[in-house]
């Protein structure tokens, strides 16, 4: 048997590691065994744990508690938790997920002790050095004996970095970089059927509405910012006659809370839905009744294709550059301008056109496939 410590902390890596630990419980359960991690970077229920429940995830193994902290503070206590738990179980591979401060710690530690450190979702680049992720990103993949990328773009990013590109079956005297497809497809089509909706978004049947997620820095963090971005979004549905629903980040609750102008712009708005952050099976199936789709997330982009939905993208750089590329997906920042010039476009038009990009739903299974023959 061989071991794999698989370290998350965070909303996206919970519903990523689902996908794999299913797979590796289906399939491996004779050849690998997987000890969960929680950092605790994200530690409130709506944000963590009920994503735990409702995908059916092994429980975590241990968890830090390491909670909320500038980014040097939260890294540093995942590192020196991580370091005594990695030389107390001495596993043949550390499993981590995606670019958040967790991903890099666990990367950095696992290196040091050198434990093969596995990156799924790597090659991704934004090329912004001004995003704490693009950082762990590049930090993660140079560090990294197995590098899983969701696409084509992503093997090119590694290439060109000097990553060696494996094509074909995993071949133990060069080991790297693999396209795999991407398991937040695998499970958009494992947990996104609509035949039996999750009471949380039953109402919404039938119902015309934008669906927004905000909880980025530079979005939530500047009153102006976050005031434009919610007059112009609840200007443009209420012109088009649609309801407009936010479930509500911590990080946005705070920031809205501090702002009487944002209070009095909110109370004015009959057609605003603030509700709570949602487990993800609800999120997907929102996302699949939704009209449009704006957002921050890099998460909510991708499931906002898989859903074939519009999508605004409130940042200015991407690294999910293949849905801009097929014109169902716009990168609108927090101008008020480009908003309502691309919401009026998404109105107008009808979107037909979308490829498959992220692979067959098989993600995990390749994945697995590899890592068991490199533990092997």
């Amino acid at each position: 048997m061989k071991k794999i410590v698989t370290i998350v902390g965070a909303r996206p890596q919970f519903i990523k590691a689902a996908a794999l630990n299913r797979v590796f419980r289906r399939d491996y359960s004779n050849a690998i065994i997987e000890d969960i991690v929680h950092t605790g970077q994200h530690y409130d229920d709506a944000m963590s744990e009920v994503f735990f429940r409702e995908m059916d995830i092994a429980p975590p193994h241990a968890h830090f508690s390491v909670g909320s902290g500038s980014h040097g503070v939260q890294t540093g206590k995942m590192m020196i938790e991580l370091e005594q738990y990695l030389l107390a179980e001495v596993p043949d591979a550390v499993l981590v997920y995606g670019d958040t401060n967790t991903t890099m710690a666990g990367a950095l530690v696992a290196a040091k002790c050198n434990i093969p450190v596995i990156h799924v979702e790597a090659g991704l680049r934004s090329y912004s050095r001004t995003m704490p992720e693009e950082i762990n990103r590049i930090v993660t993949d140079h560090l990294s004996t197995l590098l899983f990328s969701p696409t084509l773009q992503g093997v090119e990013n590694l290439e060109s970095e000097g990553m060696k590109v494996q094509l074909g079956p995993y071949h133990a005297a060069h080991p790297g970089v693999f396209q795999c497809g991407d398991v937040m497809y695998d499970n958009a089509l494992h947990y996104g059927k609509l035949d039996h909706l999750h009471p949380s978004v039953q109402k919404w049947k039938d119902q015309s509405f934008v669906l927004t997620t905000i909880h980025r820095d530079h979005n939530t963090d500047d009153p102006k910012v976050l005031y434009t971005l919610l007059e112009t979004l609840i200007h443009l549905t209420r012109q088009h006659q649609l309801q407009w629903v936010l479930p509500v980040h911590p990080r946005l609750k705070k920031n809205m809370e501090a702002n009487a102008d944002i209070q009095n712009l909110l109370r004015d708005a009959e057609h605003v839905h603030l509700i709570e952050p949602l487990g993800y099976v609800a999120m997907l199936q929102l996302e699949q009744m939704a009209t449009m789709i704006v957002t921050d997330s890099g998460g909510v982009q991708k499931e906002a294709y898989f859903a074939q939905k519009p999508c605004l993208i409130l940042r200015d750089t991407t690294e999910w550059k293949e849905i801009i590329a097929t014109g169902n997906a716009f990168l609108v920042g927090a101008n008020a301008e480009k908003i309502k010039e691309k919401f009026e476009y998404c109105m107008q038009n009808k979107m037909n056109h979308w490829p498959l990009l992220y692979g067959d739903g098989s993600a995990a299974e390749q994945i697995a496939r590899v890592i068991f023959e490199f533990l092997a």
